[in-house]
């Protein structure tokens, strides 16, 4: 699994999933009829996947490549199971990406009473706002994003589902952020583009910082793992970025690029291959 490249440190269970945390994610598929469940501690267990196993008298939920996800009893029971429509261990960083997707994509209730939306906001889509969050002037949301407490928006941004903005973070002037999951205390400040990419915490992109996330010839992209390219399943993908990235302003970034944590760019560089120790 390729999580150290966002942070040698952090277990994958304190990986938020919409802001919250996958392994209270997966003590919330739990309750209820489901309380003698098991999850593989590396699972995403979809909700619509878990109310289907739990009316079902099966014993073991199944990812496509026969794995168990979820099992009632000791241990699974191959010969009783479902494969899972959506969910899926997490073996690299983009299956994060793929958990965030569909957990932001389904919430339904916007939450922002604790948050102060700017009059000039346009919002199109369900929001849930952390407190002491300020949505500024001029800011554009279109579909589902989750934002945590004390996050600085705007002035002039737009951001569009499904993305997901931890705590303390600032995403700023003229900046446009897609389908992203974003850890705390991280600021893209101005004048950058960011899509369908992961951004670990207290990362800092310089202005004009530009992900892509789109082949020319359309086909999913490859990342590099243990030195043989991968097919990450994406036709759309940007970069994995480690915690406490810095760019240096006017950087690109080739579409699946990894920068390991603590690493750097300089102004105007444009990253062709994973960056993974600080130049």
């Amino acid at each position: 699994m390729l999580l150290p490249c966002l942070s040698p440190v952090r277990p994958l269970g304190e990986y938020p999933i919409g802001n919250i945390p996958l392994h209270q994610h997966q003590r919330m598929k739990c309750v209820g009829p489901c309380e003698t469940l098991h999850i593989h501690p590396d699972a995403w267990l979809d909700a619509e996947d878990a109310a289907c196993f739990a009316d079902t008298a099966l014993l073991t939920l199944t990812d496509s490549d026969g794995i168990a996800l979820a099992w009632r009893g000791a241990e699974p029971d191959f010969s009783r199971s479902m494969v899972a429509a959506h969910s899926f261990l997490i073996r690299h960083p983009w299956d994060l990406l793929r958990a965030n997707e569909r957990f932001v994509a389904n919430i339904s209730e916007s939450i922002t009473a604790h948050g102060d939306v700017h009059s000039s906001a346009v919002i199109e889509g369900v929001i849930h706002l952390g407190p002491g969050t300020r949505i500024l002037p001029g800011v554009f949301i279109e579909g589902n994003v989750v934002i945590g407490s004390n996050c600085k928006i705007g002035p002039n941004c737009y951001i569009r589902g499904s993305t997901s903005i931890g705590n303390d973070c600032h995403i700023g002037q003229s900046v446009e952020i897609k389908n992203c999951l974003i850890l705390s205390k991280t600021n893209v400040g101005h004048l950058s583009y960011v899509g369908d990419s992961v951004l670990g915490e207290k990362v800092n992109f310089g202005a004009g910082t530009t992900t892509s996330n789109l082949r020319h010839d359309g086909k999913n992209h490859r990342s590099m793992v243990d030195g043989v390219l991968i097919d990450t399943g994406r036709r759309k993908f940007g970069a994995i970025v480690g915690d406490g990235v810095h760019t240096g302003i006017n950087t690109s970034i080739y579409p699946g690029r990894k920068l390991w944590p603590a690493t750097t760019t300089r102004p105007g560089e444009i990253v062709r291959h994973d960056i993974l120790t600080k130049i």
